[in-house]
Order: C-alpha cells, then structure tokens, then sequence
C-alpha cells in the first residue's frame, strides 16, 4: 500500500514538478514537503493536502485517507460511488427528460429488488 509519502512523491515526479515549483506555487516550504515525501511527517494540516491535491491532481480524500486523517474504507467506498455517478453522468449527457426519469425509475427499482 502507497504511502502518502510515496503518493505525493509520484504525483510530483508524474507531472514534472521539482520541489521548488511546489514551494513557489503552493508557499509550502521544500523542505517541509521533503518531509512529507519521506514520510517523517504523518498527519499534516487539511490545507497542505488540499493545496496539493489541486496541484497534483489527486484526490483530496486519498490524501487525507492516507494521512489518517478519515477513514480508509469509507474514503474508497465513497470514491467508487463518485466514479460511478460520473460515469452515469457522462452516459446521459443526450438523454431526453423523459429517458433520465425512465433511468432513475430503474434505478429504484434495482435498489427494492436488493431489499427483498
């Protein structure tokens, strides 16, 4: 399992940022994002890991999963329901209203066949 060093390490090198970029971009000191990278640091402020979320393009409930800072599972179940209502919002971008109702009525009925 990727630490949340490790992750923001990756994230960093993927998109060609040296740590100095991240410092002059975010004010995060470099030095202070060493430590993050190298995992000396654990559990940093919600405003670090939102800062560099934006800048690295990660989820910012990774982030903050991995940093302890919420819980793991639910921050991956979550994830899962987020993608799928993105990809079923990217599936009905044509549908016409009555279509979409016709989808959310399947929907319901789907979850009271779960039920039973």
């Amino acid at each position: 399992m990727d630490t949340l060093g490790t992750t923001l390490k990756e994230s960093r090198k993927s998109l060609g940022f040296t740590l100095i970029d991240v410092q002059s971009e975010t004010g995060i000191s470099n030095a202070y994002l060493s430590q993050l990278e190298n995992d000396k640091i654990k559990s940093p402020s919600v405003n670090i890991l939102s800062k560099l979320s934006s800048m690295y393009r990660v989820s910012l409930k990774d982030l903050l999963a991995k940093a302890n800072l919420i819980d793991r599972e639910k921050a991956k179940e979550e994830e899962v329901n987020f993608s799928f209502a993105q990809q079923v919002a990217f599936r009905s971008e044509d549908l016409t209203v009555e279509e979409r109702d016709h989808v959310l009525k399947y929907l319901e009925f789907l979850k009271t066949q779960k039920k039973t």
